[in-house]
Protein backbone atom coordinates (compact mmCIF):
# COMPACT_ATOMS: atom_id res chain seq x y z
CA UNK A 1 0.00 0.00 0.00
CA UNK A 2 3.02 2.36 0.91
CA UNK A 3 4.27 1.62 -2.78
CA UNK A 4 0.56 2.19 -4.53
CA UNK A 5 0.71 6.05 -2.52
CA UNK A 6 3.94 7.09 -3.36
CA UNK A 7 3.64 6.42 -7.21
CA UNK A 8 0.48 7.30 -7.83
CA UNK A 9 1.57 11.21 -7.99
CA UNK A 10 5.55 10.95 -8.00
CA UNK A 11 5.84 14.67 -8.80
CA UNK A 12 4.65 15.77 -5.18
CA UNK A 13 7.27 15.28 -2.99
CA UNK A 14 5.64 16.61 -0.34
CA UNK A 15 3.31 13.84 -0.19
CA UNK A 16 6.22 11.39 -0.33
CA UNK A 17 8.19 13.11 3.13
CA UNK A 18 4.71 13.69 4.43
CA UNK A 19 4.43 9.92 3.95
CA UNK A 20 7.94 8.62 5.16
CA UNK A 21 7.87 10.84 8.20
CA UNK A 22 3.93 9.44 9.30
CA UNK A 23 5.82 5.91 8.84
CA UNK A 24 8.64 6.61 11.08
CA UNK A 25 5.95 7.77 13.59
CA UNK A 26 3.67 4.91 13.87
CA UNK A 27 6.12 1.97 13.20
CA UNK A 28 5.56 1.19 16.74
CA UNK A 29 1.62 1.56 16.07
CA UNK A 30 -0.21 -1.36 16.09
CA UNK A 31 -1.24 -2.75 12.43
CA UNK A 32 -4.77 -1.54 12.83
CA UNK A 33 -3.29 2.30 13.35
CA UNK A 34 -0.96 1.60 10.53
CA UNK A 35 -3.94 1.14 7.95
CA UNK A 36 -5.76 3.83 9.08
CA UNK A 37 -2.78 5.60 8.42
CA UNK A 38 -2.31 4.92 4.67
CA UNK A 39 -6.37 4.29 4.29
CA UNK A 40 -6.26 8.28 4.70
CA UNK A 41 -3.61 8.63 2.86
CA UNK A 42 -4.91 7.33 -0.71
CA UNK A 43 -8.19 9.11 0.21
CA UNK A 44 -6.31 12.34 0.41
CA UNK A 45 -4.70 11.48 -2.87
CA UNK A 46 -6.78 11.79 -5.28
CA UNK A 47 -7.83 15.57 -4.53
CA UNK A 48 -3.70 16.20 -4.41
CA UNK A 49 -3.61 14.62 -8.15
CA UNK A 50 -6.92 16.09 -9.88
CA UNK A 51 -5.21 19.31 -10.12
CA UNK A 52 -2.62 18.02 -12.74
CA UNK A 53 -1.71 21.03 -14.67
CA UNK A 54 0.09 22.24 -17.38
CA UNK A 55 0.70 25.84 -16.86
CA UNK A 56 3.25 27.18 -19.37
CA UNK A 57 4.61 26.00 -22.28
CA UNK A 58 5.64 22.18 -22.57
CA UNK A 59 4.08 22.04 -18.56
CA UNK A 60 5.85 22.30 -15.37
CA UNK A 61 9.21 23.01 -16.09
CA UNK A 62 9.28 22.63 -19.70
CA UNK A 63 9.35 19.30 -18.74
CA UNK A 64 6.55 18.04 -21.30
CA UNK A 65 6.11 14.89 -18.97
CA UNK A 66 2.80 14.12 -17.43
CA UNK A 67 2.44 10.96 -15.84
CA UNK A 68 -0.21 9.51 -12.77
CA UNK A 69 -2.95 8.63 -15.63
CA UNK A 70 -3.46 6.16 -19.07
CA UNK A 71 -2.90 8.21 -21.88
CA UNK A 72 -4.23 7.22 -25.30
CA UNK A 73 -2.60 5.35 -28.38
CA UNK A 74 -5.48 5.55 -30.84
CA UNK A 75 -7.95 7.83 -31.90
CA UNK A 76 -9.67 9.22 -34.88
CA UNK A 77 -11.31 12.64 -35.61
CA UNK A 78 -12.91 12.47 -38.52
CA UNK A 79 -15.01 9.57 -36.58
CA UNK A 80 -14.70 11.52 -33.21
CA UNK A 81 -13.37 8.22 -31.87
CA UNK A 82 -12.22 8.81 -28.35
CA UNK A 83 -12.51 12.58 -29.01
CA UNK A 84 -13.66 14.06 -25.77
CA UNK A 85 -14.38 17.64 -27.72
CA UNK A 86 -13.39 19.74 -30.99
CA UNK A 87 -14.12 23.41 -30.68
CA UNK A 88 -13.30 26.12 -32.81
CA UNK A 89 -10.88 28.98 -32.27
CA UNK A 90 -11.11 31.66 -34.71
CA UNK A 91 -7.97 33.59 -36.43
CA UNK A 92 -4.60 32.69 -36.38
CA UNK A 93 -2.48 31.47 -33.12
CA UNK A 94 0.89 29.12 -32.31
CA UNK A 95 0.94 29.20 -29.13
CA UNK A 96 -0.05 26.26 -26.90
CA UNK A 97 -2.85 25.80 -24.96
CA UNK A 98 -2.22 25.86 -20.85
CA UNK A 99 -4.32 23.62 -18.08
CA UNK A 100 -5.19 24.92 -14.47
CA UNK A 101 -7.72 23.16 -12.71
CA UNK A 102 -10.71 22.57 -14.51
CA UNK A 103 -10.29 25.54 -17.35
CA UNK A 104 -7.86 25.63 -20.47
CA UNK A 105 -6.48 28.61 -21.49
CA UNK A 106 -5.52 29.96 -25.42
CA UNK A 107 -4.39 33.16 -27.18
CA UNK A 108 -5.33 33.43 -31.21
CA UNK A 109 -5.15 36.73 -33.15
CA UNK A 110 -8.25 36.83 -35.73
CA UNK A 111 -7.52 39.74 -38.58
CA UNK A 112 -10.31 42.19 -39.62
CA UNK A 113 -10.32 41.85 -42.80
CA UNK A 114 -9.88 38.03 -44.11
CA UNK A 115 -7.96 34.89 -42.52
CA UNK A 116 -4.54 35.29 -42.20
CA UNK A 117 -2.43 32.75 -44.41
CA UNK A 118 -0.23 30.15 -42.79
CA UNK A 119 2.65 28.55 -44.88
CA UNK A 120 3.87 25.52 -43.21
CA UNK A 121 6.50 23.12 -44.83
CA UNK A 122 10.04 23.10 -45.29
CA UNK A 123 11.49 26.20 -46.97
CA UNK A 124 14.02 28.90 -46.87
CA UNK A 125 12.16 31.93 -47.03
CA UNK A 126 13.21 34.79 -44.91
CA UNK A 127 10.13 36.99 -45.93
CA UNK A 128 7.95 38.77 -43.60
CA UNK A 129 4.15 38.70 -44.20
CA UNK A 130 3.00 42.33 -45.53
CA UNK A 131 0.27 44.09 -44.91
CA UNK A 132 -2.14 42.53 -42.80
CA UNK A 133 -4.05 45.27 -41.19
CA UNK A 134 -5.88 45.48 -38.12
CA UNK A 135 -6.10 42.79 -35.79
CA UNK A 136 -7.85 41.71 -32.48
CA UNK A 137 -6.42 39.15 -30.04
CA UNK A 138 -8.57 37.21 -27.53
CA UNK A 139 -7.64 35.31 -24.80
CA UNK A 140 -10.20 31.89 -24.52
CA UNK A 141 -10.83 29.78 -21.27
CA UNK A 142 -12.44 26.95 -21.84
CA UNK A 143 -13.99 23.99 -19.56
CA UNK A 144 -11.74 21.32 -19.57
CA UNK A 145 -13.87 18.73 -19.69
CA UNK A 146 -16.60 19.97 -22.40
CA UNK A 147 -14.56 22.47 -24.47
CA UNK A 148 -17.38 25.16 -23.84
CA UNK A 149 -16.09 28.41 -23.61
CA UNK A 150 -16.16 29.92 -20.21
CA UNK A 151 -15.43 33.29 -21.46
CA UNK A 152 -13.40 35.42 -23.62
CA UNK A 153 -11.43 38.73 -23.60
CA UNK A 154 -10.66 40.98 -26.36
CA UNK A 155 -7.26 41.38 -25.31
CA UNK A 156 -5.73 43.89 -27.75
CA UNK A 157 -7.12 45.54 -31.43
CA UNK A 158 -5.03 47.49 -33.72
CA UNK A 159 -2.13 46.92 -36.78
CA UNK A 160 0.67 44.36 -35.58
CA UNK A 161 3.54 47.03 -34.63
CA UNK A 162 6.19 43.93 -35.72
CA UNK A 163 5.47 41.81 -38.88
CA UNK A 164 5.95 37.68 -38.61
CA UNK A 165 7.41 34.94 -41.17
CA UNK A 166 4.50 33.26 -43.31
CA UNK A 167 5.30 29.84 -41.09
CA UNK A 168 4.64 31.94 -37.90
CA UNK A 169 1.47 33.87 -36.41
CA UNK A 170 0.77 36.98 -34.36
CA UNK A 171 -0.20 34.57 -31.39
CA UNK A 172 2.85 32.84 -30.72
CA UNK A 173 3.50 33.25 -27.13
CA UNK A 174 2.11 30.56 -24.70
CA UNK A 175 0.24 32.56 -21.80
CA UNK A 176 0.88 31.01 -18.32
CA UNK A 177 -0.41 31.01 -15.14
CA UNK A 178 -0.05 30.09 -11.31
CA UNK A 179 -4.00 29.49 -10.76
CA UNK A 180 -4.56 32.87 -9.34
CA UNK A 181 -3.73 34.97 -12.79
CA UNK A 182 -3.36 34.15 -16.30
CA UNK A 183 -0.36 36.08 -18.35
CA UNK A 184 -0.78 36.76 -21.91
CA UNK A 185 2.25 38.52 -23.74
CA UNK A 186 2.18 39.78 -26.77
CA UNK A 187 5.39 41.10 -27.44
CA UNK A 188 5.22 44.47 -28.98
CA UNK A 189 1.77 44.74 -28.36
CA UNK A 190 2.31 44.41 -24.58
CA UNK A 191 1.98 42.15 -21.45
CA UNK A 192 -1.87 41.41 -19.64
CA UNK A 193 -2.49 40.10 -16.51
CA UNK A 194 -6.07 38.52 -15.97
CA UNK A 195 -7.55 36.85 -12.64
CA UNK A 196 -8.99 33.52 -13.52
CA UNK A 197 -12.41 34.96 -13.93
CA UNK A 198 -10.99 37.08 -16.72
CA UNK A 199 -10.62 40.38 -15.06
CA UNK A 200 -7.76 42.62 -16.10
CA UNK A 201 -5.38 43.28 -13.40
CA UNK A 202 -2.74 45.40 -15.26
CA UNK A 203 -1.02 45.79 -18.49
CA UNK A 204 2.73 46.79 -19.39
CA UNK A 205 3.79 48.40 -22.60
CA UNK A 206 7.54 46.60 -23.04
CA UNK A 207 8.13 49.40 -26.20
CA UNK A 208 8.81 48.04 -29.80
CA UNK A 209 9.99 44.17 -29.44
CA UNK A 210 11.65 43.43 -32.98
CA UNK A 211 12.31 39.55 -33.78
CA UNK A 212 13.70 38.54 -36.73
CA UNK A 213 16.93 37.26 -38.96
CA UNK A 214 19.76 39.25 -37.53
CA UNK A 215 21.65 38.76 -40.42
CA UNK A 216 18.57 40.67 -42.60
CA UNK A 217 16.95 43.32 -39.81
CA UNK A 218 13.85 44.23 -42.50
CA UNK A 219 13.40 40.34 -42.10
CA UNK A 220 10.58 40.45 -38.93
CA UNK A 221 9.54 36.89 -38.41
CA UNK A 222 7.45 37.54 -34.60
CA UNK A 223 8.59 36.29 -31.51
CA UNK A 224 8.17 32.82 -29.37
CA UNK A 225 9.77 32.89 -25.92
CA UNK A 226 6.62 32.41 -23.88
CA UNK A 227 6.69 34.00 -20.40
CA UNK A 228 7.15 31.75 -17.51
CA UNK A 229 5.97 32.10 -13.33
CA UNK A 230 8.19 31.37 -10.49
CA UNK A 231 6.64 32.01 -6.58
CA UNK A 232 5.65 36.10 -7.32
CA UNK A 233 7.91 36.93 -10.29
CA UNK A 234 7.24 37.05 -14.30
CA UNK A 235 10.06 35.86 -16.14
CA UNK A 236 10.62 36.85 -19.73
CA UNK A 237 13.89 36.53 -22.25
CA UNK A 238 13.47 38.93 -25.15
CA UNK A 239 16.09 38.39 -27.21
CA UNK A 240 15.26 41.17 -29.88
CA UNK A 241 17.15 43.11 -32.69
CA UNK A 242 17.72 46.19 -30.06
CA UNK A 243 18.79 46.09 -26.49
CA UNK A 244 17.69 42.25 -25.85
CA UNK A 245 17.63 41.81 -21.93
CA UNK A 246 16.11 39.22 -19.64
CA UNK A 247 13.90 40.29 -16.49
CA UNK A 248 11.90 39.55 -13.72
CA UNK A 249 8.32 41.18 -13.46
CA UNK A 250 6.78 41.18 -10.06
CA UNK A 251 3.37 39.29 -10.70
CA UNK A 252 1.04 41.61 -8.80
CA UNK A 253 1.25 44.41 -10.90
CA UNK A 254 4.08 44.52 -13.61
CA UNK A 255 6.98 46.40 -12.26
CA UNK A 256 10.47 45.79 -12.67
CA UNK A 257 12.20 43.71 -10.52
CA UNK A 258 15.50 43.62 -12.16
CA UNK A 259 16.66 43.57 -16.12
CA UNK A 260 19.81 42.37 -17.04
CA UNK A 261 21.11 43.40 -20.51
CA UNK A 262 22.01 40.40 -23.34
CA UNK A 263 24.83 40.31 -25.74
CA UNK A 264 22.62 37.98 -28.38
CA UNK A 265 21.11 37.87 -31.45
CA UNK A 266 17.22 37.35 -31.52
CA UNK A 267 16.27 34.00 -30.05
CA UNK A 268 13.01 32.15 -29.88
CA UNK A 269 13.31 29.94 -26.84
CA UNK A 270 11.71 30.05 -23.46
CA UNK A 271 13.53 30.72 -20.59
CA UNK A 272 13.50 27.81 -18.05
CA UNK A 273 13.64 27.85 -14.00
CA UNK A 274 15.32 25.08 -11.91
CA UNK A 275 13.89 25.51 -8.64
CA UNK A 276 17.24 24.64 -6.96
CA UNK A 277 16.16 26.15 -3.16
CA UNK A 278 19.92 28.56 -3.34
CA UNK A 279 21.21 27.75 -6.06
CA UNK A 280 17.53 28.65 -7.82
CA UNK A 281 18.15 29.80 -11.56
CA UNK A 282 16.93 30.96 -14.79
CA UNK A 283 18.77 29.10 -17.87
CA UNK A 284 18.54 30.47 -21.67
CA UNK A 285 19.16 29.02 -24.72
CA UNK A 286 21.49 31.51 -27.13
CA UNK A 287 23.60 32.15 -29.53
CA UNK A 288 26.55 33.91 -28.30
CA UNK A 289 25.57 34.07 -24.84
CA UNK A 290 23.64 30.49 -23.54
CA UNK A 291 23.56 30.81 -19.56
CA UNK A 292 21.94 31.41 -16.43
CA UNK A 293 21.12 33.45 -14.60
CA UNK A 294 20.39 34.02 -10.23
CA UNK A 295 16.48 34.31 -10.31
CA UNK A 296 16.39 36.98 -7.41
CA UNK A 297 18.74 39.51 -8.70
CA UNK A 298 19.33 38.71 -12.75
CA UNK A 299 22.94 38.02 -11.71
CA UNK A 300 25.11 35.74 -14.07
CA UNK A 301 25.96 32.02 -13.14
CA UNK A 302 27.06 30.90 -16.16
CA UNK A 303 27.65 31.23 -19.87
CA UNK A 304 28.84 30.08 -22.52
CA UNK A 305 29.63 30.19 -26.43
CA UNK A 306 28.50 27.82 -29.42
CA UNK A 307 25.13 27.65 -30.48
CA UNK A 308 23.28 27.63 -33.66
CA UNK A 309 22.11 31.28 -34.64
CA UNK A 310 18.91 30.77 -34.72
CA UNK A 311 18.10 29.38 -31.62
CA UNK A 312 14.81 28.14 -30.69
CA UNK A 313 14.63 24.66 -27.97
CA UNK A 314 13.77 25.18 -24.92
CA UNK A 315 16.59 24.17 -22.34
CA UNK A 316 15.01 21.45 -20.12
CA UNK A 317 16.35 19.53 -17.05
CA UNK A 318 16.64 16.28 -15.77
CA UNK A 319 19.14 14.10 -13.92
CA UNK A 320 20.84 17.34 -12.40
CA UNK A 321 21.61 18.27 -15.62
CA UNK A 322 20.82 20.77 -18.16
CA UNK A 323 20.06 20.22 -21.55
CA UNK A 324 20.68 22.54 -24.18
CA UNK A 325 20.54 22.07 -28.33
CA UNK A 326 19.81 24.18 -31.34
CA UNK A 327 20.89 24.08 -34.95
CA UNK A 328 21.16 26.91 -37.50
CA UNK A 329 23.87 28.33 -39.71
CA UNK A 330 27.39 25.86 -38.92
CA UNK A 331 26.34 24.59 -35.44
CA UNK A 332 23.66 22.06 -34.46
CA UNK A 333 25.21 21.25 -30.05
CA UNK A 334 24.01 19.11 -28.03
CA UNK A 335 25.25 20.44 -24.47
CA UNK A 336 24.46 18.52 -21.34
CA UNK A 337 25.56 20.62 -18.06
CA UNK A 338 25.82 20.31 -14.67
CA UNK A 339 23.61 22.39 -12.34
CA UNK A 340 26.86 23.61 -10.49
CA UNK A 341 28.12 25.15 -13.56
CA UNK A 342 29.82 28.73 -12.72
CA UNK A 343 31.65 31.13 -14.67
CA UNK A 344 32.49 30.91 -18.39
CA UNK A 345 31.88 27.17 -19.29
CA UNK A 346 33.05 27.58 -22.98
CA UNK A 347 34.45 24.51 -24.18
CA UNK A 348 37.66 24.53 -25.83
CA UNK A 349 38.01 23.28 -29.21
CA UNK A 350 38.28 19.51 -29.89
CA UNK A 351 36.27 18.55 -26.82
CA UNK A 352 33.46 17.13 -26.02
CA UNK A 353 32.90 17.35 -21.75
CA UNK A 354 34.92 19.40 -19.03
CA UNK A 355 33.70 19.62 -15.03
CA UNK A 356 30.59 21.78 -16.16
CA UNK A 357 29.66 19.81 -19.08
CA UNK A 358 28.64 16.12 -18.72
CA UNK A 359 28.45 15.65 -22.26
CA UNK A 360 27.96 17.16 -25.70
CA UNK A 361 27.71 16.49 -29.30
CA UNK A 362 29.19 19.28 -32.04
CA UNK A 363 26.36 17.87 -34.56
CA UNK A 364 23.12 16.24 -33.79
CA UNK A 365 20.85 19.32 -32.54
CA UNK A 366 17.35 20.41 -32.82
CA UNK A 367 16.47 23.11 -34.74
CA UNK A 368 12.75 24.10 -34.28
CA UNK A 369 11.16 21.74 -31.68
CA UNK A 370 12.70 20.99 -27.83
CA UNK A 371 13.51 18.01 -26.85
CA UNK A 372 12.37 15.49 -24.10
CA UNK A 373 13.80 13.81 -21.49
CA UNK A 374 11.78 11.00 -20.61
CA UNK A 375 13.14 8.23 -17.40
CA UNK A 376 16.74 7.31 -18.81
CA UNK A 377 16.47 8.32 -22.03
CA UNK A 378 16.86 11.94 -24.22
CA UNK A 379 14.76 12.34 -27.44
CA UNK A 380 15.16 14.58 -30.25
CA UNK A 381 12.89 14.98 -33.01
CA UNK A 382 14.09 17.49 -35.59
CA UNK A 383 12.11 19.52 -37.94
CA UNK A 384 12.70 17.15 -40.78
CA UNK A 385 11.10 14.22 -38.14
CA UNK A 386 14.26 12.70 -37.33
CA UNK A 387 14.28 10.94 -34.17
CA UNK A 388 17.29 10.46 -31.85
CA UNK A 389 17.66 9.27 -28.78
CA UNK A 390 20.46 9.12 -26.17
CA UNK A 391 21.18 7.69 -22.51
CA UNK A 392 20.23 11.14 -20.93
CA UNK A 393 23.34 10.47 -18.12
CA UNK A 394 26.27 9.33 -20.67
CA UNK A 395 24.98 10.86 -24.12
CA UNK A 396 25.60 7.58 -26.02
CA UNK A 397 23.40 7.42 -28.95
CA UNK A 398 20.56 4.54 -28.65
CA UNK A 399 19.03 4.71 -32.12
CA UNK A 400 18.24 7.59 -34.73
CA UNK A 401 15.33 6.82 -37.21
CA UNK A 402 12.28 8.21 -39.31
CA UNK A 403 8.92 8.87 -38.46
CA UNK A 404 8.55 7.68 -41.45
CA UNK A 405 10.07 7.01 -45.05
CA UNK A 406 10.15 11.19 -46.16
CA UNK A 407 10.69 13.91 -44.80
CA UNK A 408 8.37 14.56 -42.53
CA UNK A 409 7.74 18.49 -41.32
CA UNK A 410 7.72 19.44 -37.60
CA UNK A 411 7.32 22.19 -35.47
CA UNK A 412 5.70 21.29 -32.41
CA UNK A 413 7.77 19.79 -29.50
CA UNK A 414 7.12 16.33 -28.29
CA UNK A 415 5.36 15.54 -25.00
CA UNK A 416 5.51 12.19 -22.82
CA UNK A 417 3.98 9.87 -20.09
CA UNK A 418 2.68 6.50 -19.48
CA UNK A 419 5.44 5.19 -21.00
CA UNK A 420 4.98 7.04 -24.68
CA UNK A 421 6.12 9.63 -26.47
CA UNK A 422 4.03 11.60 -28.83
CA UNK A 423 5.44 13.48 -31.82
CA UNK A 424 3.47 16.25 -34.05
CA UNK A 425 3.87 17.10 -37.51
CA UNK A 426 2.84 19.94 -39.41
CA UNK A 427 0.82 18.12 -41.57
CA UNK A 428 -1.25 16.84 -38.54
CA UNK A 429 -0.10 13.71 -38.12
CA UNK A 430 0.60 12.44 -34.31
CA UNK A 431 3.49 9.46 -34.02
CA UNK A 432 3.02 7.74 -31.16
CA UNK A 433 6.21 6.23 -29.77
CA UNK A 434 6.97 3.52 -26.95
CA UNK A 435 9.71 4.94 -24.85
CA UNK A 436 12.86 3.31 -24.67
CA UNK A 437 16.20 2.70 -26.06
CA UNK A 438 14.75 0.42 -28.99
CA UNK A 439 12.35 2.88 -31.48
CA UNK A 440 8.85 1.44 -31.40
CA UNK A 441 6.42 3.05 -33.35
CA UNK A 442 2.48 2.23 -31.88
CA UNK A 443 0.65 4.32 -33.93
CA UNK A 444 -0.06 7.02 -36.40
CA UNK A 445 -3.42 9.54 -35.83
CA UNK A 446 -4.21 11.94 -38.52
CA UNK A 447 -5.59 15.31 -36.77
CA UNK A 448 -6.83 16.16 -40.53
CA UNK A 449 -5.37 20.18 -40.24
CA UNK A 450 -2.10 21.90 -39.98
CA UNK A 451 -0.95 21.58 -36.40
CA UNK A 452 2.12 23.88 -35.12
CA UNK A 453 1.77 24.25 -31.76
CA UNK A 454 3.07 22.04 -28.80
CA UNK A 455 0.34 20.00 -26.73
CA UNK A 456 -0.51 19.71 -23.59
CA UNK A 457 -1.41 16.76 -20.79
CA UNK A 458 -3.27 16.75 -18.23
CA UNK A 459 -5.88 14.28 -16.06
CA UNK A 460 -5.06 11.47 -19.13
CA UNK A 461 -6.51 13.70 -22.11
CA UNK A 462 -4.28 15.24 -24.42
CA UNK A 463 -4.79 18.73 -25.90
CA UNK A 464 -4.27 19.78 -28.98
CA UNK A 465 -4.12 23.22 -31.19
CA UNK A 466 -5.15 22.83 -35.18
CA UNK A 467 -4.97 25.55 -37.28
CA UNK A 468 -8.51 26.32 -36.35
CA UNK A 469 -9.80 24.25 -33.63
CA UNK A 470 -8.77 23.02 -29.95
CA UNK A 471 -10.05 19.67 -29.00
CA UNK A 472 -8.93 16.77 -26.21
CA UNK A 473 -8.41 13.67 -26.73
CA UNK A 474 -9.21 11.40 -24.10
CA UNK A 475 -7.50 8.93 -22.52
CA UNK A 476 -8.35 6.50 -19.35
Amino acid sequence: MKTRILISCHWLGTVHSLTNAVTDHVSTMTGLCIFCVFFAANLLMPSLCAAQNWPSFRGPAASGVAEGHTLPVEWDVATSANIAWKTPIAGLGLSSPIIWGGRVFVVTAVRDQGESLLKPGLYGDIASVEKEGVMTWYLYCLDRTSGHSLWQRKVYTGKPKVKRHPKSSHANFTPCTNGSVVVVFLGAEGLYCYDMDGELKWTKDLGLLDWGYYRAPAAQWGGGGSPVIHQQMLILQCDVQKEPFIAALNLSDGTEIWRTSRNDVPTWSTPTVFNGGMNTQIIVNGYRHIGAYAIDTGREIWRMRGGGDIPVPTPIIAHDLVYITNSHGRMSPIYAIRLSATGDISLTPDTSASAHIAWSYAKGGNYMPTPIVYEDYLYLGSDRGKISCYNAQTGALEYREGLASGTVACCASPVAGDGKIFFTSEKGDVYVLEAGPRFKLLQINKMNETCMASPAISQGSLYFRTHHHLLAVKGK
